[in-house]
């Protein structure tokens, strides 16, 4: 077998690693580690937001809307997708969060990919609870 080769499904593969399917994260023997780029698939039930905003961000992100209604949360400004296709990209040093409206699938892709951005499993369970 290829080890450079991996096909999957979005959706179930997702489920598997909080909606990542590509990035520094996974092992290097995996062929979707890389740490160029990261990819998720997210999909949010009605509510669903970030547990915290991410502060000093090193990465550049796009977030495109698959499905559903989804606000990303910036500096000064809040931006509603609500049309599959609406995107929106922002750079190093834009700090941000999300609420996701309706429910809602998303693909993100972030560049490059670095630790130190994950909510603390903690975090990420209290505010799961709270929904």
């Amino acid at each position: 077998m290829d080890n450079s080769v991996y096909v999957g499904n979005a959706g179930k593969d997702a489920a598997l690693d909080r909606g990542w399917l590509l990035g520094h994260f996974k092992d290097v023997t995996d062929p979707r580690h890389s740490e160029a780029v990261e990819i998720k698939w997210g999909v949010h039930p009605p509510g669903d937001e970030r547990a915290q905003w991410v502060r000093g961000e090193e990465r550049v992100a796009l977030l495109v809307l698959i499905s559903g209604r989804f606000r990303v949360e910036l500096p000064g400004r809040s931006v509603l997708l609500e049309q599959q296709g609406d995107y929106v990209v922002w750079g190093r040093g834009v700090d941000h969060s999300w609420i996701a409206e309706e429910e809602s699938v998303v693909l993100t892709v972030r560049w490059p990919s670095v630790p130190g951005y994950k909510v603390p499993d903690e975090l990420e369970r209290a505010d799961r609870a709270s929904l």
